[in-house]
C-alpha cells in the first residue's frame, strides 16, 4: 500500500525520517481470537506497510495495541499470540514485554537498537487507558520520538494511546492505514446522491440511527436488510413472526421512512425473508415469499426477491456503502444474502466501501475482497467518521474536517 494522495490536514508518514528514531506506532491489533490463537489477521495485515516502512527506514519500533475490554490484567487477552503472528509476516524477531508501561518497558525502550521491534502488552490492561489518563498518556509519550497512529478502528475513542499521548509527542503523523481510510471515508461523504446506494444490515437500528439519518441527506437509495429490518418491517405493520425487532425504536423506525419519503430516498426493505422456526444453525431455512412472516417462524436472512432487487439496485450505482450483513451468514443455510450482496458490490463498476468487521468477513469469505474499491478496518469508526462525528484519534493528529 502506498501512501495516499494528500487531500486532507494529516501529518503523512512518508514526509518524516525516521532513522534511529523511536517509533511508537499505536495499531488495532483487536483480532478475533479462539483458544489462544488468532483466527482472522486480516488487522495485523493492514498494519504491514506501515510498519515495514518503519523498519525500513531504521526506526526503533514500539507497537501497542487493545484487545478486547479486559478488567484489569486478563492472560487470555494477551497480545502474544498477535505478536507471533506479526513476527511470521514480517520474518522479524519481535521482543513482547509483559506489560504496557513501567520500568521494565522502559529499559527495553533504551536497549532498542534500529530496525529492531518491541510490542508493547494490551494497553487496556492499564486502568488509565480507557480513562485517557494525563500520567499514562504522558508515560506512552516518554517512549516515542514519534507517534504514529495507524489504529482508524479506535480512532473514535479518546484514550491515551489513541489520542491522549499525541499531546505530549512534538513529531507525529497518520500511518498509511489512517490516511487511507480517511481518503476514502472523505470520499464517500463527498459522493454525488445520483447513483449513491448504501447497504445497511445487523442486528440492530439502534446502532445506525444516526449513520441512516445523515445518509438520507446524501444517497439515492438506502437498502435495509439483517435483523434491523424487520423493525423498520414492524413500522409498516408488517407481520415479523417471532423475529427480533427493538419496540423501542419502532416508532423512529417509521420516521425514518417518512423521512426517506419526504427527501425523496428510495429506502428498499426485504419483500421476503429466509426463515427458521428456531434460531439453530441447524433448523431447515424456510423461503417466505412475502413481506410478511408466520408468527411461527423468524428471519434470518433476506429471501431471494429481495437479493435480486438489491443487486439490480447496486449494479447501477456509482457510490456504494456496505455496513452490517444480511443475516446469519455465519450458518450456511443462511449466508446467501450477505454472500449474494457482496458479490453484487463486487461485480459492480461503483467506487465501493464496505466497513464493519461481519461485512468485511463476509467480503473475504466471499472472495470477492480484491475488487471492493475500500475494506475499512474501523467498523464502529467508520460509522462514526460518515456520520460527522469528532474522532478524537485523528484529532490528536492534528486533522480537521
Amino acid at each position: 500500500m502506498s501512501a495516499p494522495a494528500r487531500k486532507s490536514t494529516l501529518p503523512l508518514l512518508d514526509t518524516l525520517d525516521l532513522g534511529g528514531k523511536r517509533v511508537f506506532v499505536r495499531v488495532d491489533f483487536n483480532v478475533p481470537m479462539h483458544e489462544g490463537r488468532v483466527v482472522d489477521d486480516s488487522r495485523i495485515r493492514a498494519a504491514l506497510p506501515t510498519l515495514e516502512h518503519c523498519l525500513n527506514q531504521g526506526a526503533k519500533l514500539i507497537i501497542a495495541s487493545h484487545l478486547g475490554r479486559p478488567k484489569g490484567i486478563d492472560p487470555n487477552l494477551s497480545l502474544a499470540p498477535a505478536g507471533e503472528v506479526l513476527a511470521g509476516l514480517l520474518r522479524r524477531e519481535i521482543i513482547l514485554a509483559d506489560e504496557p508501561i513501567g520500568d521494565g518497558v522502559t529499559k527495553l525502550v533504551r536497549d532498542l537498537r534500529e530496525g529492531q521491534i518491541l510490542m508493547l502488552e494490551n494497553v487496556r490492561f492499564q486502568e488509565g487507558e480507557e480513562k485517557n489518563d494525563e500520567t499514562l498518556s504522558r508515560q506512552f509519550a516518554a517512549l516515542a520520538d514519534v507517534w504514529v497512529n495507524d489504529a482508524f478502528g479506535a480512532a473514535h475513542r479518546a484514550h491515551a494511546s489513541t489520542s491522549g499521548m499525541g499531546q505530549h509527542v512534538k513529531v507525529k503523523a497518520a500511518g498509511f492505514l489512517v490516511a487511507a481510510e480517511v481518503e476514502a471515508l472523505t470520499r464517500l461523504l463527498a459522493a454525488q446522491k445520483v447513483g449513491y446506494v448504501t447497504v445497511l444490515g445487523g442486528a440492530k437500528v439502534s446502532d445506525k440511527i444516526a449513520v441512516i439519518e445523515k445518509m438520507l441527506g446524501k444517497v439515492e437509495s438506502l437498502l435495509i436488510g439483517g435483523a434491523m429490518a424487520y423493525t423498520f418491517l414492524a413500522a409498516m405493520g408488517k407481520s415479523t413472526g417471532s423475529s427480533r425487532i427493538e419496540t423501542a425504536h419502532v416508532e423512529t423506525a417509521r420516521s425514518l421512512i417518512a423521512t426517506a419519503l419526504k427527501r425523496g430516498v428510495d429506502l428498499v426493505l426485504p419483500v421476503d425473508h429466509g426463515c427458521a422456526a428456531k434460531f439453530d444453525a441447524a433448523s431447515p431455512r424456510v423461503n417466505v415469499d412475502s413481506p410478511d412472516m408466520p408468527t411461527e417462524l423468524l428471519g434470518l436472512d433476506i429471501g431471494p426477491r429481495t437479493l435480486a432487487l438489491f443487486e439490480r439496485k447496486i449494479a447501477t450505482a456509482k457510490t456504494v456503502f456496505w455496513n452490517g450483513p444480511m443475516g446469519v451468514f455465519e450458518w450456511s443455510a443462511y449466508a446467501t444474502g450477505t454472500f449474494g450482496v457482496a458479490r453484487a458490490i463486487a461485480g459492480s463498476n461503483a467506487f465501493s466501501v464496505v466497513g464493519g468487521g461481519d461485512s468485511v468477513r463476509a467480503v473475504n469469505e466471499a472472495g470477492v475482497a480484491s475488487s471492493i474499491s475500500h475494506l475499512s478496518t474501523g467498523g464502529g469508526a467508520s460509522l462514526e467518521f460518515v456520520e460527522g462525528r469528532e474522532m478524537p484519534g485523528l484529532y490528536a493528529l492534528g486533522w480537521r474536517r
